[in-house]
C-alpha cells in the first residue's frame, strides 16, 4: 500500500483560497523523490505542481477525480474523493513512484499541491494496465474544530 504524505503548504492554500465543495483535483504522477527536486515540494513554500517534475500523460486516461463529499458533522470536516482509475493506451505511463494530488482550480499559488502517495518503488505502467488510486472512505483528510 502506498503511504500518505501531507504537504504543509496545503493548509493555508486551503484555508485562504480553496472552495473544496467545487474545486477540481487531479492525479500527477512522477518519478522523482520531493527532495531530490530542485525545490521540495513538500517543504515550506514550495508545495506548487510547478515543483513536481510529472511523467508524460500522453496515453493516460483522464486524471480528474471526483469528489464524492466534501461536509461536516459534529464540527468535522471531511473531503472524500472517489477512488480514481488511471489506464493507458497506446503506450506506457511511467516509471512513476510518487502519485500526487493537487488543486487545479486554485490560481494563488497555481495548482497547489494537496499531498503525495509514495509507492515505495517505480512503477511502470504498459499499454492497456491501470493503477487504482484508492482514497480512503472516511475522507482524503478530516479537519476537526
Amino acid at each position: 500500500m502506498a503511504a500518505f504524505n501531507k504537504i504543509p503548504d496545503w493548509l493555508d492554500t486551503m484555508l485562504e483560497n480553496a472552495d473544496l465543495a467545487s474545486d477540481q483535483f487531479v492525479i500527477a504522477t512522477s518519478n522523482t523523490a520531493p527532495a531530490a527536486e530542485g525545490s521540495d515540494p513538500s517543504t515550506d513554500g514550495n508545495g506548487v505542481l510547478a515543483n513536481v517534475t510529472e511523467n508524460d500523460y500522453t496515453n493516460c486516461s483522464s486524471r480528474n477525480i471526483t469528489t464524492s463529499s466534501s461536509s461536516q458533522a459534529s464540527g468535522t470536516y471531511a473531503l472524500v474523493l472517489a477512488d480514481i482509475v488511471l489506464t493507458t493506451s497506446g503506450g506506457t505511463l511511467g516509471p512513476l513512484q510518487y502519485v500526487y494530488v493537487y488543486d487545479d482550480t486554485v490560481a494563488v499559488p497555481a495548482d497547489p499541491l494537496v499531498c503525495y502517495y509514495d509507492y515505495g518503488s517505480e512503477i511502470t505502467l504498459a499499454d492497456g494496465e491501470t493503477l487504482t488510486i484508492d482514497f480512503s472512505a472516511t475522507g482524503l483528510f478530516t479537519v476537526t474544530t
